[in-house]
């Protein structure tokens, strides 16, 4: 069993991948960082506090991230794709009662327990301000696993910059060139994750659990902004769960080992850039760039994952 900290900016993807955490008996979510990136923190902070109460997992610490990047500029947030809640139509009720803990509790967390994964699917900032304010941090780590970049594709925000390191690129520079047993799911892989509302309708046929039985309402606002964006797809791709199908299926993926360099500035800004060369000598730190995924043993584990909940 996987035990993960899972960093996220909530968000249709991310909350999609919150529910598949939750709900997959091979991962044990320690806790939700919440920052900024498709919505506000305080935005992203609800989302996750309602997502934990329809999952009945109230015992999931909520942990206070980062509210802007690391250059102190205002964030932009996708509405268009995400709805202005960040749940498309749905808004988290009113009456939500949470608490938020304080960002060193990760500190605590990684300490009292052993093999800890961390897996970051929003903006890097609250990753790297972990590693800026601690100490021994990837010796204390077993593994990460980043939804981010994109190699010998096009960027999904500029011709080359895919949104996470486009969002804080100090952030995710700072996160490739420090960090160890790395794993990074770019969008060359991530964009062939696509799930249909007709997958969406038979997991609903399959499962009443109150956190599945949103996804209907969510799925199809984002999928309904995905054919306005890509024309002629039919459904839309999940960046943040192949991410987290991955770390549990490794072997559904395939890797090269090479260092990653994000671009911090000018017309390049956010670009991710990796040496694939014949000549090229692999990272001399365990850095991993995910080139493939197997697309049909990703359906089969998400429709199975969020199919058996409450069964």
């Amino acid at each position: 069993m996987k035990k993960i900290i899972l960093f996220a900016d909530p968000g249709i993807d991310d909350s999609i991948a919150i529910m598949y955490a939750l709900l997959n008996p091979e991962i044990e979510v320690l806790a939700i960082v919440s920052s900024y990136g498709n919505v506000d923190k305080e935005q992203a902070t609800e989302n996750i506090a309602y997502l934990l109460e329809l999952a009945d997992r109230t015992d999931v610490h909520i942990i206070g991230g980062t509210n802007a990047p690391l250059s102190g500029e205002i964030p932009k947030f996708y509405p268009e794709i995400h709805g202005q809640e960040g749940l498309g139509p749905i808004r988290p009720p009113e009456d939500l009662s949470f608490e938020l803990t304080n960002f060193s509790k990760i500190y605590d967390i990684i300490e009292n327990n052993k093999d800890v994964t961390i897996v970051d699917v929003g903006r890097n900032t609250s990753l790297a301000s972990l590693f800026l304010l601690g100490e021994n941090l990837t010796d204390a780590v077993q593994e990460f696993y980043i939804m981010g970049g994109a190699f010998m594709v096009p960027g999904n925000v500029t011709p080359s910059a895919e949104a996470n390191f486009y969002g804080d690129p100090t952030a995710s520079h700072l996160v490739m060139t420090n960090f160890d047993n790395l794993y990074i799911v770019p969008l060359n892989v991530s964009n062939k994750a696509i799930v249909t509302m007709e997958h969406i309708l038979a997991i609903l046929e399959m499962t009443n659990h109150p956190l599945v039985q949103i996804m209907d309402e969510v799925m199809k606002y984002y999928i309904d902004a995905y054919k306005k964006l890509v024309p002629g797809i039919e459904g839309a791709p999940l960046h943040d769960v192949v991410t987290l199908s991955l770390m549990v299926n490794p072997d559904m993926g395939r890797t090269i080992r090479r260092e990653v360099e994000v671009l911090t500035s000018g017309e390049g800004k956010g670009t991710s850039i990796a040496d694939f060369r014949v000549s090229s000598t692999p990272s001399e730190k365990n850095s991993n760039i995910y080139l493939e995924v197997d697309y049909e043993m990703f359906l089969k584990d998400f429709m199975k994952v969020m199919s058996s909940a409450g069964k």
